[in-house]
């Protein structure tokens, strides 16, 4: 779902890049489009330049951490929170002066998740993560980083300390069970709770409404809020709203990947995005 790299060959009708510019884009599950290989066809709206200041390996974080984060915020169906997207009219700083809530803020997601709350004017921005990544989160936005240890009773009590608002959108970027249950009751009534995994809560209460985004922009719906963060995306990023993930890229190609997942399998990977070169496969 993550690509990047140089341009080789434009299609028919496309305007907006040309052989040798480096981009970013949003790949999917098939052989042509998928990023695992060294070439691949990209969908020219759910594609962006990448500035002279970011790096192709740390593009390459971006694609699908951003777009979740998007959609999840921004899509106005069954698959976000309905707010209105910082490049849309009146848009950006919107809702200033309102607590907003993220769990697991050093993921891939959260970080980009924090990122487009501050931008739409959030604050305080409310996150969870180990107290390594505090100024990490700290430099991309976030007003707070609680400890991610912190039991469900503990971190409420935290979260009223910091704001006496109500907390109507969490988003809980990890979305195991038991962060799940957590984001839940810090939720207050008739706020919104967004998940990247299905829900585990049970039947909503007191008005609350608890969602499972998808970040393709291939899924159907997604496509107007994609395009709409893709058009803005090169200008984000070169000038630092947007910060791209910290990287770590692994040797050997693809067959760097097998010990990559069996690290973040184990929880062994913090605050950064693991990376792989397709040509550099043996």
């Amino acid at each position: 779902m993550d690509l990047a790299g140089t341009v080789e060959e434009v299609g028919e009708g496309v305007t907006a890049f040309q052989k040798g510019d480096r981009v970013l884009g949003a790949g999917f599950w098939t052989n042509k489009q998928g990023g695992f290989q060294q070439y691949t066809i990209a969908t020219a709206k759910f594609t962006a330049k990448i500035p002279e200041s970011v790096s192709v390996e740390q593009a390459a974080t971006v694609p699908l951490g951003v777009m979740t984060a998007a959609i999840g915020l921004y899509h106005t169906k069954d698959r976000g929170a309905g707010l209105t997207a910082p490049w849309a009219p009146g848009g950006k700083g919107k809702y200033g002066g309102k607590p907003f809530v993220v769990l697991g803020g050093a993921t891939s997601v959260g970080a980009y998740t924090i990122q487009l709350a501050k931008l739409s004017g959030f604050s305080p921005i409310i996150t969870t993560a180990s107290p390594h990544n505090t100024a990490y989160l700290e430099s991309l936005g976030a007003t707070h980083v609680l400890d991610r240890h912190l039991d469900s009773a503990a971190l409420k009590k935290a979260v009223a300390s910091i704001t006496k608002l109500s907390s109507d959108i969490v988003y809980d970027s990890i979305s195991l069970p038991d962060t799940q249950k957590v984001a839940y009751e810090i939720l207050s009534a008739n706020g919104t709770l967004v998940l990247v995994l299905p829900s585990s809560v049970g039947e909503p209460t007191d008005g609350k409404r608890v969602l499972n985004t998808a970040g393709s922009p291939f899924v159907p719906g997604n496509e107007e809020i994609v395009a709409g963060l893709y058009a803005n995306l090169e200008s984000y990023l070169a000038s630092g709203v947007i910060q791209a993930n910290r990287v770590e890229i692994l040797p050997g190609g693809l067959d760097g990947i097998v010990g990559g997942l069996g690290r973040l399998r184990e929880d062994k990977v913090s605050g950064a995005k693991l990376v792989v070169r397709p040509q550099e496969t043996l």
